[in-house]
């Protein structure tokens, strides 16, 4: 596990947007039964985003209503497939996750396997995760944020469509709460340390993130997927990144010793 170590309440748009967008909207044909699960399951669990000329400032999410208490609140970005968010919301039943991901078969999978474990602290997005962030959540309104193997768009000039770039970071310190948990997981190398460095170079007097020295307030073990399996047999190791953000100082008192 690597940590490095430190970034933003009003939020530089130009810092957010260098890139086009941070995902691709990938296409997939759904099963019968994922169809199925998306036609039943979806209406109540998930939400779509507007995306092109439709796109308009989305309402704000009602966390405790879509979950029908108040609980601690993780973010995942990109569950992919769901075997890892539906693993750790399994071992986390105290735990509500909101899972944001573009690949409809993946959240349709997802579906699936909260239907069969009878699991009912998740929901999930369709839609930019910068979105979310953006509109979506408040500031300090999560315990952890989760960003397992996010796309590393390898080559240079795709770069600025990386999701993990400083003023994403800051973001995700923003609407963390002090003490929540931003934990990234990725076994591209480059990326590794694109990562490293943006954390590095935060800005101390804007919102972020440091080196968690301490317990978690939320579970940190992540089950292995297939595609991390495979990596490791192709000699890829995963780089951790295990942040929190600090509590905030007091404010220094102004009044006078008595005389």
């Amino acid at each position: 596990m690597r940590n490095d170590g430190r970034v933003n309440d009003s939020v530089d748009q130009s810092r957010l947007y260098p890139r086009v967008t941070s995902f691709r909207f990938r296409r997939g044909t759904l099963t019968t039964g994922q169809q199925r699960n998306w036609e039943t399951l979806w209406p109540r669990l998930g939400r779509d985003l507007a995306i092109g000329p439709d796109q308009v400032p989305e309402p704000p999410l009602d966390l405790p209503g879509l979950f029908g208490r108040e609980a601690p609140r993780v973010l995942e970005i990109g569950s992919g497939t769901g075997i890892s968010t539906a693993a750790m919301a399994t071992e986390e039943p105290d735990v509500d996750v909101v899972a944001v991901e573009v690949y409809k078969p993946g959240l349709a999978q997802l579906l699936g396997l909260i239907d069969r474990e009878g699991l009912t602290n998740i929901r999930m997005v369709r839609g930019d995760a910068v979105v979310v962030l953006r509109e979506l959540l408040g500031p300090d309104s999560l315990t952890g944020v989760r960003v397992f193997f996010p796309d590393p768009w390898p080559k240079s000039r795709h770069h600025k469509r990386r999701l993990l770039q400083s003023g994403t970071i800051e973001l995700m310190a923003d609407r963390l709460a002090p003490g929540g948990i931003l934990h990234i997981a990725t076994d591209h190398a480059d990326y590794a340390e694109w990562i490293a460095e943006r954390l590095a170079t935060q800005r101390a007097d804007r919102p972020h993130v440091i080196p968690l020295t301490f317990d978690a307030p939320i579970s940190l073990t992540r089950p292995t997927t297939k595609f991390e399996g495979r990596a490791e047999r192709e000699g890829r190791g995963v780089n951790e990144f295990v942040y929190v953000k600090p509590q905030p100082r007091p404010a220094a008192s102004t009044e006078s010793d008595p005389t």
